[in-house]
């Protein structure tokens, strides 16, 4: 009899799924197991950019590694940390101008929600109440998830979480969507909104227009409202320009980045504030203290390799690359475009996704567990989102490896 593995898997029911294949290197869109190698087509949840073991990045960790370890962040600061703050603050939307370091999106998206209401407190304003675009997914701590979606994710733990303002998903042009959110703001009782820019990921790869998003920092500026804009998934390129807000030319008052922060290397986050919200935090006043860590804050480790991301950033044609990346996803969707078994094409930059025309049932449809295995066993990393269907590869991905994996969706007989 096999031995059970003592490891619970997250996203994972071990009741029903097969044991997943040992990984044992990875290299370029490659992950090969004790099964043979793996295309990973969703950029082993959406953190490698430029590739497994990119070597420039594994050089960094290998430096600090024999310098630096683990320092405390509270009362020390390290050239690792210093260099990156600056690097970020010149690479994002024009404000963001003080960096807060963490571990995890989850995390970064549960600082800027602190930031957020104790911008407000400490101005002295009762604002508390926070707006979101319904079908979200910020993340799986309390916070963030009281902030996405309410469903089959987090119906366990409704009790501890807090009420929140939802608004349509942006259909068209978003009228309602804008709309609904001018009514709530108008209240003077909005402390922030918070959104997926562009994409909402887990939400089923959800997209609407940048006309939404430039109208919905309007309203923002109009009544005041914080603006956290949630680039945890769309940042670093995945919507064919460095941050989806780019699109349209707005800027948050507080933007969260972690997946691709590091390449996919190495756990780290970040969450940029304006001035504004730092100087509220910035007092004579021990109690308006930004009261938030994590043992881990800053490491300097995680904090070269996002240097060295950065840098290949910089010094690389990756707006090209971007642009390749979309035009051969394009061509595979208009290949299925007419195919009964799909439907909803839909494309943001280098993220591609279709849905599966099955009977509707959410996250727990059972087509998703049977594509994934399907393409697993045509070497494909893949992950559906109920019926969705969607590739979302590294930015190394080849021409061939784009027909690999799109050959394998379409091979799936519904």
């Amino acid at each position: 009899m096999t031995r059970r593995s003592s490891v619970w898997h997250p996203f994972f029911q071990h009741a029903t799924e097969p044991a997943p294949p040992c990984a044992i290197s990875s290299e370029g869109a490659y992950i090969h197991t004790g099964r043979g190698p793996l295309l990973d087509a969703i950029s082993s949840w959406w953190v490698v950019t430029h590739g497994h073991n990119q070597p420039e990045i594994v050089q960094a960790i290998r430096d600090t590694a024999g310098q630096l370890d683990q320092v405390i962040f509270a009362n020390v600061t390290h050239a690792p940390a210093e260099d990156l703050a600056e690097a970020l603050v010149a690479m994002t939307p024009k404000g963001l101008d003080h960096v807060f370091y963490s571990d995890s999106g989850s995390t970064a998206v549960e600082v800027a929600l602190k930031m957020a209401l104790g911008y407000w407190r400490h101005e002295g304003d009762g604002r508390h109440r926070i707006a979101v675009i319904e079908d979200s997914y910020h993340g799986d701590t309390i916070g963030t998830m009281s902030v996405g979606e309410r469903g089959v994710f987090n119906a366990a733990y409704d009790p501890l979480m807090f009420a929140v303002d939802r608004l349509p998903f942006p259909q068209g042009d978003g009228a309602a969507t804008l709309a609904a959110f001018d009514a709530l703001a108008a209240s003077g009782q909005m402390a922030a909104l918070i959104l997926e820019p562009l994409v909402l990921g887990a939400g089923g790869m959800r997209m609407y227009g940048s006309s939404v998003l430039a109208g919905l920092r309007g309203i923002c500026d109009r009544h005041d409202v914080l603006m956290i804009a949630d680039e945890v998934m769309t940042g670093w390129g995945r919507t064919g320009r460095l941050w989806a807000c780019d699109h349209a030319g707005v800027a948050p008052d507080i933007l969260c980045t972690s997946k691709g922060l590091t390449g996919g290397v190495i756990p780290l986050a970040a969450t940029l504030a304006s001035a504004r919200i730092f100087d509220a935090h910035r007092s004579g006043d021990r109690r308006r203290t930004f009261y938030h860590s994590s043992s881990y804050t800053a490491n300097p480790i995680a904090c070269a390799a996002a240097l060295a991301q950065v840098r290949l950033w910089q010094s690389s044609p990756m707006q090209a690359r971007l642009d390749e990346l979309g035009a051969m996803q394009a061509r595979h969707l208009a290949a299925l475009a007419g195919d009964p078994r799909f439907e909803n094409p839909r494309q943001c930059g280098t993220i591609a996704a279709i849905d599966l025309k099955v009977p509707k049932g959410g996250y727990l449809s059972e087509v998703g567990p049977r594509m994934r295995a399907h393409v697993m066993a045509e070497g494909v990393l893949l992950r559906p989102l109920g019926n969705t269907v969607y590739v979302l590869p590294p930015y190394c991905v080849t021409p061939d490896d784009l027909d690999q994996a799109w050959g394998a969706v379409a091979s799936f007989q519904v």
